[in-house]
């Protein structure tokens, strides 16, 4: 859904930058988001049904194949960026041999240039976008749909879905259903240089086992088992113009994936905002829950509900955030476990040794390069 990736290349202006990459002074990375070993297989599907080598493939991407029996196990978005670069190389289809034809490595960039160049306002980005896929018998396909004035009125909302049809795409994991909502949320945020909140995200499929991690990726509700797949926001935003170049979308398509389909959104529910908090924090002392609930605005039993009615806890999001930091860190091989052990907190490192398996079902040694 997206270009291949060139990985030391500046992000976008007007992008957070990713985390990944190797930090300065060997110092551990800033917080980003993990991926689960789940769409690691799921991206690997098409792939392996059209005879490539998957061992290979991991090997590009410097992910150990024995991750893939662990259940727990969690790689960077470094690594899952190269997964995907190996996986359009090597099939040439940036459906990664999950459409019903393939979508050949370049298709996203020429959409993107198509949009960037003639559309005034995200409306006709969007519908631009939309035409451009449609000239493609195996693209993906989504339109855009606005409520008529007088249901708006009626309904006393002012909603807009950008809905997916992906029907046609042979995908029982739905990697491509959470890959084309999250690339074209991304990318109609960059093309307007503004975070578009979400006021829910509809899903066709049933929630999945990993149905947690899309707060996360969407910053807003998902619902289950809707008839159709869509992104909902308010309608206003169509309105607004699109403020990239050629110059910037260069940089943008640079980045893509890894910037794109890792970045996390923070977006209003509490478990992203603690997390966020929680991130600024580091490498000092991560402040307790009464010191978040205050920066909230809010008592700490308030912000304990809050977290047990989205289904999280204040624990369980401090530690899949020291996780996620850890797993960053071992991936570039250039930061030691007791390193990583002193900035997470831990009192000594074998304290964070039985966490992190705890937390992954392996030991650090094992996520590190030649570990």
């Amino acid at each position: 859904m997206a270009a291949p990736p060139e990985d030391d290349a500046p992000p976008a202006h007007g992008t957070p930058p990713t985390y990944d990459a190797a930090p300065a002074h060997g110092a551990p990375p800033a917080p980003t988001r993990s991926v689960a070993i789940h769409h690691v297989r799921a991206s690997l599907r098409g792939a392996e049904r059209h005879g490539a080598d998957i061992t290979a493939l991991l090997q590009q991407a410097a992910i150990p194949p024995r991750l893939l029996e662990a259940p727990l196990a969690r790689v960077s978005p470094r690594q899952f960026a190269r997964l995907t670069k190996a996986v359009w190389q090597a099939l040439d289809d940036e459906l990664q041999g999950l459409g019903p034809q393939p979508l050949k490595v370049g298709t996203f960039a020429m959409m993107c240039h198509a949009v960037v160049h003639c559309s005034p306002d995200l409306r006709s980005a969007l519908e631009r976008g939309s035409a451009f896929y449609r000239l493609f018998p195996g693209g993906p396909r989504f339109h855009l749909e606005e409520k008529p004035a007088e249901e708006k009125a009626a309904e006393g909302t002012h909603e807009a879905r950008v809905v997916f049809d992906l029907t046609a795409f042979d995908d029982p994991d739905h990697y491509l259903a959470e890959s084309a909502t999250v690339v074209t949320h991304r990318f109609a945020g960059w093309l307007i240089r503004s975070r578009i909140n979400l006021i829910r995200v509809e899903f066709s499929h049933p929630a999945p086992r990993h149905a947690l991690e899309y707060d996360l990726l969407y910053g807003a509700p998902c619902s289950f088992r809707a008839p159709r797949t869509a992104l909902v926001f308010d309608r206003a935003v169509l309105d607004r113009p699109v403020l990239q170049d050629e110059a910037e979308l260069r940089a943008f398509l640079r980045r893509a994936p890894g910037d794109v389909l890792a970045r996390l959104d923070y977006g209003s529910t509490a478990a992203a905002q603690v997390r966020r908090l929680l991130g600024q924090s580091l490498p000092d002392r991560m402040p307790d829950p009464q010191a978040v609930a205050a920066r909230l605005a809010m008592s700490a039993q308030t912000l304990r509900r809050r977290l047990a009615a989205e289904g999280t806890s204040f624990q369980r999001i401090r530690d899949q955030l020291r996780r996620d930091v850890a797993i960053a860190a071992l991936a570039t091989g250039t930061v030691s476990i007791e390193d990583i052990s002193q900035r997470l907190g831990f009192s000594e490192p074998s304290a964070f040794h039985r966490a992190f398996k705890r937390w992954t079902g392996s030991a650090p040694r094992s996520y590190q390069p030649g570990g």
